[in-house]
């Protein structure tokens, strides 16, 4: 008896499954890359040089990289000259 209401549920179940019908939603293409962006990444190249220069989060904003400034210059010697 067991064996029979699995088979009853089991035939009902791929009865069921061949009547339904898959719906087909229109997918959007996904929107332009933003100006400068490198495709398959974050990555962002501004200026054209082939350097990245900073990259595009989520939403869409731009973040340029840090560039710390140089290193000041040295101090010029003194005008007396060295000591010795």
């Amino acid at each position: 008896m067991r064996f029979r209401s699995i088979m009853l549920v089991g035939l009902g179940t791929l009865l069921l499954a061949a009547c339904s019908k898959e719906e087909r939603v229109a997918e959007t293409p996904p929107p332009p890359p933003p100006p400068g962006a490198i495709p398959g990444s974050v990555a962002a190249d501004q200026n054209g040089d082939g350097i990245v220069d900073g990259y595009y989060t989520a939403d869409g904003v731009y973040h340029p990289n840090y560039t710390p400034p140089p290193p000041p210059p040295p101090p010029a010697p003194s005008p007396e000259g060295e000591r010795g």
